[in-house]
């Protein structure tokens, strides 16, 4: 077996004047669109696989799920999505970062678009199944594409407003779940939305968003680099002066090829790669139990099904503005500080919404009042989470890394939890105490163990200083 050796961070001077030259692009509608197209994809990627946890309840009546189905439909996606999610950290770097997310986005829409077609458990199993797969790579590759689009200081700009596009849809669709609760066939018009964007999003983001000039350099394809980087100044408005292919010295880039995948593992780099994951752990695993589970929890904890459908809205809506401050904050306090004030954040929102059923007719309110605290908080963390992971890794590995680091956080966040926890969730206290447990953790794993990444994405990513 091949051994995992030292991983060589040095970077050639040319990355590193290509990253200053795109850093130094004035903010502009063309980053305002590039973020726009970039939020829609969220935007859609998030209806589509949110849906698992109002499909849980809509469909079981009509369809007849059993016990069994009702595992499958909550884990099942989840489980694929990380399988596809490794299929796509496999090819990524190698393959664009866009035709990844293009890849992912078609495959989604059209499986949401046939769920109005589903007549039995087993057919509504395999859709999400292959949705779930075919999201692997759609969720995840937008980060990658905008750490190396977007100048330095604004990669928190378009976290936030990634992740509040994310949130927004989180919101929507348990609204909508909840107006449609009285109709029994309410799972079928629930996913029109999601389903009818295939018509749309993958042209926008064919037309709309421009590859990687980092990932055509460090591939060689110097001139590439330089085009497209002068493509955007000229679309910025000519506001800076154009990029040379002289302006980055010699390329050696690909004199050794890409680094292999096992470079993820490597001394100098395993430390990095596990401070990602575990951070998005943490932060994942309080989203899916909410995501996935809590509308079932609260019904099996005694609350009416259309109240249980508007916490879960009103929960994603707090994290909205939630997601608005921790962006803010990412370049005040930095990445590591945000997310463990995002995590600690969370506890006396926790606590309340795990004692709410002892406060007698006050319940409502106590739960409404812990909700709130808990989106504002925790599942506002991604802003600050999936930018950090990706800045975790150098160019020759980002693709590859964000990916995998996602879809492996998803197989202990995403399917191992709701898996134990969909058994308990009639107890306050295992399933909100569970989620106060993980939070506590994850505070402390970046403040402990990570590092800080803001600034110059090949200063922080690869070891080398920026120039002055």
């Amino acid at each position: 077996m091949a051994k995992v050796g030292s991983f060589d961070r040095s970077v050639d001077a040319g990355s590193v004047a290509l990253g200053v030259k795109l850093d130094s692009i004035p903010f502009s509608g063309y980053h305002v669109v590039i973020i726009a197209i970039l939020a829609l994809v969220g935007f859609v990627e998030g209806y589509d696989l949110v849906m698992t946890g109002s499909l849980l309840l809509l469909a079981k009546q009509p369809l007849h799920l059993t016990g069994s189905d009702i595992r499958w439909l909550a884990v099942g996606p989840t489980l694929m999505l990380c399988i596809g999610g490794f299929l796509s950290s496999a090819v990524s770097d190698h393959w664009s970062r866009k035709t990844v997310m293009l890849i992912g986005v078609i495959a989604t829409t059209f499986l949401t678009l046939l769920i109005p077609l589903v007549q039995t458990a087993r057919q509504l199993i395999i859709l999400r199944l292959l949705t779930g797969f075919g999201a692997g790579g759609a969720v995840s590759a937008a980060f990658p594409i905008a750490a190396e689009l977007m100048p330095a200081q604004h990669r928190r700009t378009y976290g936030a407003v990634y992740e509040m596009a994310l949130a927004s849809s989180f919101t929507i669709v348990p609204f909508l779940a909840f107006l449609l609760a009285d109709n029994v066939e309410a799972f079928r018009p629930l996913a029109l939305p999601g389903g009818l964007a295939v018509t749309v999003v993958p042209v926008l983001v064919y037309l709309g968003i421009p590859e990687s000039p980092r990932w055509h350099l460090r591939r060689g394809n110097v001139k590439a680099a330089v085009d497209v980087v002068n493509r955007i100044i000229g679309r910025c408005g000519s506001r800076v002066s154009p990029l040379t292919v002289a302006g980055l010295g010699e390329s050696d880039y690909r004199r050794g090829g890409l680094p292999p995948y096992w470079s993820l593992f490597a001394h100098g780099q395993l430390r990095w790669t596990l401070v990602g994951i575990l951070a998005g752990v943490c932060a994942g695993t309080a989203y899916f139990l909410i995501a996935v589970l809590l509308p079932k929890a609260l019904s099996d904890q005694g609350a009416a099904v259309s109240l249980s459908f508007g916490l879960s809205s009103l929960i994603f809506f707090a994290s909205i503005p939630g997601k608005a401050f921790t962006g803010f904050l990412m370049e005040i306090i930095g990445r590591r500080w945000t997310i463990a004030y995002a995590l600690a954040g969370s506890i006396p929102g926790l606590c309340l919404m795990l004692l709410a059923h002892q406060a007698g007719e006050y319940a409502t309110v106590v739960m409404v009042a812990g909700s709130l605290i808990t989106g504002f908080t925790v599942l506002s963390a991604f802003t600050a989470t999936r930018v950090y992971l990706s800045e975790q890794f150098p160019t020759e590995l980002r693709g590859r890394g964000h990916i995998f680091g996602e879809s492996f956080g998803r197989l202990f966040a995403g399917v191992l939890a709701p898996y134990l926890m969909e058994p308990h969730t009639g107890s306050a206290t295992i399933f909100f105490g569970t989620i106060l447990a993980v939070v506590c953790v994850g505070a402390f794993i970046p403040v402990g163990f990570g590092r800080e990444t803001v600034g110059q994405l090949e200063a922080v990513s690869e070891g080398v200083p920026a120039p002055a």
